[in-house]
């Protein structure tokens, strides 16, 4: 593959994870037969749904990972403390939405100074998952563990549960995979096969999820059945949304896959020219970027350091957790 082809394929995910948003979120928190009642199939990205957004708007899914791409550009890789106050930042400039556990880590941060959440037993929601992508660009080329570390590190800045860890890592190697040109079926019989048997949780055949929680385990379910049963970048997207529940961010990580997999040109167009014009601008301007440092070789692992982190801890970086 070209480095041209390359970072085509870094764009699409990055748009296509916005345009999953913005998709998703006019059905967030409804149910699918909610959904089929007020519009059959849910099919154009136009606003509105319980954040009233206007048509093409995104929510914290696409701005958190451009918070996170920011504070990765700005230090050449992943640093917890970088992206503490990313994450602050973007939290002051009042966000249409945030979630609950997000807020805590990153008040937590903001009160004790800590860049990374002490465990948390309810903290297995999908806040953290929805955001690899910047790490999954930048840190192309390095090796897994690296990759599983960094993909690790983001998400304990707000959320610290073995099945979000675990999302955050396979979602990123998966990822990756799909941008270095991976196919469907190569992803399904490989990562995606390879995270169901070390995490039995996210099994997504012989069941249902409809109406998915912003539980990491239903999140990452419904989107690989929409991706297996997918034929495309549209059906794939089509299909997680009309599941209805927490829709914005099923709709992202898909979009993020499938983006990577099928590639810009197969994002319909009236949803490219529906999205805001601005988000995607930056999301294709933060993909070049980011594929610029991985291709210069530059992306880092910062070292732990800090009154929240160990010593122990400040060298766990090729483990999974």
């Amino acid at each position: 593959m070209s480095e041209q082809e390359w970072v085509a394929r870094a764009e699409a995910a990055y748009v296509g994870l916005a345009v999953g948003d913005a998709l998703g979120a006019t059905v967030e928190f409804m149910t699918p037969k909610e959904i089929a009642a007020a519009y059959g199939v849910h099919d154009s990205i136009r606003g509105g749904g319980w954040l009233r957004l206007r048509r093409g708007a995104v929510t914290d899914d696409t701005e958190m990972n451009l918070a996170l791409g920011e504070a990765i550009l700005e230090r050449g890789g992943l640093d917890v403390w970088a992206v503490a106050r990313a994450f602050d930042r973007w939290l002051r400039g009042k966000p249409v939405d945030v979630g609950h556990t997000v807020r805590r880590g990153i008040v937590h941060f903001r009160i004790n100074g800590e860049p990374l959440v002490p465990y948390d037993s309810y903290a297995a929601g999908n806040g953290a998952a929805m955001r690899v992508l910047p790490v999954a660009i930048a840190a192309m080329g390095c090796d897994e563990g690296t990759v599983r570390a960094a993909c690790r590190w983001q998400g304990r800045v707000t959320h610290h549960h073995p099945l979000s860890d675990a999302a955050c890592e396979w979602l990123g190697i998966i990822a990756q995979r799909a941008l270095a040109g991976a196919s469907r079926a190569e992803l399904l019989n490989g990562p995606v096969a390879q995270m169901v048997a070390t995490h039995p949780e996210f099994a997504y055949t012989g069941r249902s999820c409809l109406n998915p929680s912003g539980y990491v385990v239903d999140t990452v379910v419904a989107v690989m059945q929409a991706f297996a049963q997918g034929r495309d970048f549209a059906s794939t997207l089509i299909d997680v949304v009309n599941r209805g529940g927490d829709a914005d961010t099923t709709g992202a990580i898909s979009g993020m896959i499938a983006g990577a997999v099928y590639g810009s040109a197969a994002i319909p167009r009236r949803w490219l020219e529906a999205l805001d014009q601005t988000v995607r601008r930056r999301c294709c301007e933060q993909a070049r970027a980011l594929a610029q440092l991985a291709l210069e070789g530059r992306f880092r692992l910062f070292p732990l350091s800090g009154p929240a982190v160990t010593a122990k801890e400040s060298g766990d970086y090729s483990s999974s957790s």
